[in-house]
């Protein structure tokens, strides 16, 4: 499968491995690349001296591509997307704000740019600031998310830039992959599903909660602080439900959150934790090396058959 994605990245396969916070580091980023997608490290809420070290851990043991996902909403952005321009990184995901100003900047120093985005008008606005590509990342995604869903976001995307599109946001198996590749896209990100990767180095709490997840599990917490997040139910998420409903609720939610997420991934706490996770966590069940999920995800007989069907069920 060749697209304008792998052509555009230097990579195998036109898959990107999500910028998940806490998550997504070097060890995780470098197997994905070297399986043929393109690993990306999270930045998150790390100071700059934690990312160039992530960096330098991943090129130490991976000579390929690879990207970093920068959140702009962070106090460190700015030190962050100065050394992506100093190192070099090959490609740099924004997410929670607006990269504008530090564009000139990777584009001076080679770096192809592909912002997430979940509404048309911001689709529009990153082409015609110089983006290489955007990332359209339905509400089914795990994290920080948007109003709309894949089904729709998608190809509302891809029918309205010129660039190329990467679709997020429920991927996680042949089926998806094809479904996303029949809406037009040029490639796909998977984030959930690494989650369950050997090489994901989560708390074994955080890999159990997502493999046990039921499909009534998902739960979108914070929609009143305009910042809505999904993740999967527990303690954490119903005590957040009920201060949402309280006179300063957007107060009262943001500073419950904070450290929420380091308690799932690092310490496994199950239940002050909040274990960001997609809808499609009730789909996943076994641990796998990246480089096995990357087969599966690509399985040309499977992706054959998925397209096969559809174009079966629209002659009859």
């Amino acid at each position: 499968m060749k697209t304008r994605i792998d052509r555009l990245l230097g990579i195998r396969y036109p898959l990107i491995q999500g910028g998940m916070a806490w998550v997504s580091d070097a060890k995780l980023a470098a197997a994905v690349s070297n399986a043929g997608g393109l690993g990306v490290i999270a930045a998150g809420n790390a100071p700059a001296a934690w990312v160039e070290e992530q960096i330098e851990q991943l090129r130490a043991v991976c000579g390929k591509p690879f990207g970093l996902n920068i959140m702009l909403m962070s106090p460190y952005a700015n030190e962050v997307a100065q050394l992506a321009a100093d190192k070099k990184v090959p490609v740099i995901i924004t997410g929670a704000g607006n990269p504008a100003k530090y564009m000139d900047g990777w584009k001076a120093a080679g770096i192809r740019v592909m912002p997430v985005v979940a509404s048309r008008a911001l689709a529009l606005m990153m082409e015609k600031m110089g983006a290489d590509a955007v990332i359209a990342e339905g509400s089914e995604a795990g994290g920080h998310i948007g109003e709309l869903t894949t089904m729709i976001l998608t190809p509302l995307i891809v029918d309205t830039v010129q660039i190329p599109v990467v679709s997020a946001g429920g991927i996680c198996d042949a089926r998806t992959v094809a479904a996303a590749f029949c809406m037009g896209v040029d490639g796909v990100q998977v984030g959930t599903r690494f989650i369950l990767a050997e090489e994901c180095t989560v708390h074994p709490n955080y890999k159990e909660k997502v493999s046990k997840a039921r499909d009534t599990d998902s739960k979108v917490t914070g929609r009143i602080t305009g910042h809505p997040v999904r993740v999967l139910r527990n303690n954490l998420t119903r005590e957040l439900a009920d201060l949402e409903y309280r006179p300063n609720g957007a107060e009262l939610v943001e500073k419950r959150a904070v450290g929420a997420l380091r308690a799932a991934v690092v310490d496994g706490d199950l239940k002050e934790g909040s274990f960001m996770a997609g809808q499609c966590a009730c789909r996943m069940e076994k641990v796998q090396p990246a480089e096995k999920i990357i087969r599966e995800l690509f399985d040309a007989e499977a992706v054959k058959n998925s397209i096969h069907a559809v174009t079966e069920g629209m002659r009859l």
